[in-house]
């Protein structure tokens, strides 16, 4: 029993001496993280809070004239304004779009480092003569910028300003990809950065950032197991007891004992949950079901089918002002959607998780409304039954199980302060990996695919992680106080632990050098008979 006590100490000394920096990291930057967000970035309302109003009186050619301007048909189409022009950007989005101005029918050009500078100018409500162009990112992003690399070239723009803003433009789509602050860069280094280990030079090398991060966590558990089982075996059972005779330790180390025993257990579940986020076994990556592309469109966009609305109908029927009209197909017919910023818009409100293990569109979605482009009326929604139908057509190797309207989040579709689209459609399919498919029954959208692996992943690293638990994750303040108390906890068992690690390594450094030294100084000694 002794020899085991011994390595129990010895392994969870010597692991904790350089992972306790991390432990530290972690969770000062996660008191950072709860109420700063991820990293700077523009979200889809943002863009449009930031547009500039459509004029349909500029509009000269049609959709289709565009597309036959471009070469091409392309699958997603939108009408927008650019620099006091209306634009028709044809393409498919997060892919290579050709921008056609609506005025004039000529391919727009990349834009200059004026044109950017005034498009900035424009969508932050910041004088143009306060920018300077500091650089262009041609094919490598800088720390602010790594997550919106298929924008690239980006011009890089400082703002003389109180805020010290910094603005990124995309040189061929001609929008704002991204802006910081003197603010919002400082959030993200006290949170997100050192949290993620988002450093620019490690994250140019992909496989290291991973291969550190996977190591980190794992051995970070290693740790925490071997801290929780020194709480059980050094604990002493004395008679009569005592706590003062049944714990071992004074000083600091009583302290470090204590916390360790009492919030070992969510330090461990938070750092296991972190490991579980970067996916690092086969079964956090399965897809599951496969959707065919374009199933609830019905067929290809056809640009020729629309004819653009009347500007005010549309106003009277969003009652602001319209940023930009898509052209959507649902089911086989065309649609507009028109997106426009309601009066008491929350623009730019942080998305309340950072990272989920399965990929949920509409947060933070533009506000829009569905226009039936050949009655120019407000589309009420779509019918379940037919969504359903044609789901179920497309998808080949499974049935559909069960399918139900959701007016509230369940476990799986969910967030804080309604920042996903309700009502929702849940379609639930009989194939291996017992597949959910989450759509908007308003826009006819697929929002998300959710199967048996992501809902265990879900429970693993959102559950245990974000400790986003129905019962007190939508009552604030009593999320926030319980999450401040762990992270506290936790917090000073870890500089406990550094603190100790420290000395013991400045001793053990001391002790070697002490060795070598005497072993130097003995060689010079003359052997005595």
């Amino acid at each position: 029993m002794r020899i085991f006590k011994s390595i129990l100490i010895l392994s969870h000394r010597y692991i904790g001496i350089p992972l306790s920096l991390f432990f530290v990291m972690w969770f000062v930057s996660g008191f950072f993280m709860i109420y700063s967000g991820g990293m700077p970035k523009v979200t889809d309302d943002m863009q449009l809070a930031g547009a500039q109003p459509l004029d349909l009186a500029q509009v000269k050619i049609t959709p289709a004239q565009a597309a036959a301007v471009a070469g091409y048909e392309p699958p997603a189409a939108v009408l927008r304004t650019i620099l006091g022009r209306p634009v028709y950007e044809l393409g498919d989005p997060g892919y290579h779009s050709s921008l056609v101005y609506a005025d004039t029918g000529e391919l727009m050009q990349p834009l200059t480092s004026a044109q950017g500078a005034e498009l900035a100018s424009s969508f932050l409500s910041i004088p143009a003569s306060l920018f300077r162009l500091q650089q262009t990112l041609e094919d490598h992003t800088d720390q602010w910028t790594f997550t919106v690399g298929r924008d690239l070239p980006l011009y890089q723009y400082v703002v003389d300003d109180a805020a010290a803003t910094q603005v990124y433009v995309s040189v061929n789509s001609a929008r704002v990809s991204t802006y910081t602050t003197r603010q919002s860069r400082a959030l993200a280094w006290l949170g997100t950065i050192p949290h993620w280990l988002y450093f620019e030079t490690l994250r140019d090398h992909q496989q290291l950032w991973n291969s550190v991060l996977v190591w980190s966590a794992g051995l970070g558990c290693v740790m925490a197991v071997l801290g929780l089982g020194l709480g059980f075996t050094q604990f002493r059972t004395v008679r009569p007891f005592e706590w003062r005779r049944a714990i071992p330790y004074k000083g600091l180390m009583r302290w470090h004992y204590l916390l360790g025993s009492v919030f070992g257990l969510v330090t461990l579940t938070w750092v296991f949950s972190g490991l579980v986020s970067m996916e690092p076994w086969a079964w956090t990556r399965v897809q599951g079901l496969k959707v065919p592309p374009g199933t609830l469109a019905g067929s290809e966009l056809k640009l020729q089918e629309f004819q653009l609305p009347d500007m005010l109908q549309l106003q009277l029927l969003t009652g602001s002002p319209v940023k930009q009209l898509e052209f959507a197909r649902v089911l086989g017919a065309p649609y507009f959607i028109a997106g426009f910023v309601p009066v008491k818009a929350d623009v730019g409100s942080k998305r309340d998780r950072l990272h989920q293990p399965y990929n949920i569109n509409g947060q933070l979605q533009a506000a829009a409304l569905m226009v039936d482009a050949q009655t120019g009326q407000q589309h009420p929604g779509f019918d379940a039954a037919r969504l359903v139908s044609a789901l179920e057509a497309a998808i080949m190797d499974a049935k559909v199980t069960d399918s139900a309207i959701l007016t509230d989040y369940d476990d799986y579709y969910y967030s804080r302060g309604n920042q996903l689209p309700l009502p929702v459609l849940r379609i639930k399919f009989d194939d291996p990996e017992q597949s959910w498919l989450y759509v908007d029954p308003v826009r006819g959208k697929l929002l998300s695919l959710v199967h048996k692996w992501s809902r265990l992943e879900r429970w693993l690293y959102n559950g245990l992680h974000s400790l986003d638990f129905a019962f007190w994750y939508h009552r604030r303040p009593l999320w926030d106080i319980g999450m401040l108390v762990l992270l506290s906890g936790g917090l000073g068992t870890s500089l406990l632990g550094l603190y100790f690690g420290m000395r013991r390594l400045k001793n053990d450094l001391a002790l070697v050098a002490n060795k070598l030294f005497r072993k130097k100084s003995s060689k010079g000694v003359p052997y005595a008979a």
